[in-house]
């Protein structure tokens, strides 16, 4: 069975046009990757987890914030690697500063091979995007995320 993350599609209404928060991988891999690189905030499921839970769960480990609903459910994407990500749309109540993230760390060997540990957080950064600038910046797997919310909220 393929693994399930969840992760909540925030977004904010702004001088009447919609903008939604993303997320940057952190960690060395990610480093000197932009366009195509971001993502919802999200994470794996755990076994017997309820999915609307592990999405808000993810998105305070990652954001440093409690995102509070209502939420609406915009489907499940499956990503080109096999993973299944459910997502939820959910209008920020309140604001969210994006220069104030508090995200969990890993360790992970780096240089590889070098036997060193060092940690990096889960996510280095996150933004404010339009649907257009969003469009470019999120994973491939993701964009669809990005059409069902304008669906969602019946934007042309």
């Amino acid at each position: 069975m393929a693994k399930r993350s969840a992760g909540l599609l925030i977004y904010r209404r702004s001088d009447r046009e919609i903008r939604v928060l993303l997320v940057h991988p952190g960690g060395p891999f990610w480093a000197k990757k932009d366009d195509g690189a971001w993502s919802i905030p999200k994470g794996l499921v755990e076994e017997g987890e309820d999915e609307l839970a592990a999405a808000q769960r993810e998105t305070g480990e990652e954001l440093g914030v409690t995102v509070h609903g209502p939420f609406a459910r915009l489907g499940d994407y499956k990503q080109p690697g096999g993973k299944i990500v459910v997502a939820w749309s959910v209008e920020a109540r309140a604001e969210i500063d994006v220069a104030a993230i508090k995200s969990n760390t890993f360790t992970m060997e780096w240089p590889p091979r070098s036997g060193s540990m060092k940690e990096f957080p889960e996510v280095d950064r996150a933004g404010w995007f339009t649907l257009a600038e969003a469009e470019a910046k999120i994973l491939v797997g993701q964009r669809s995320m990005l059409r069902d919310l304008a669906d969602e909220l019946d934007i042309k």
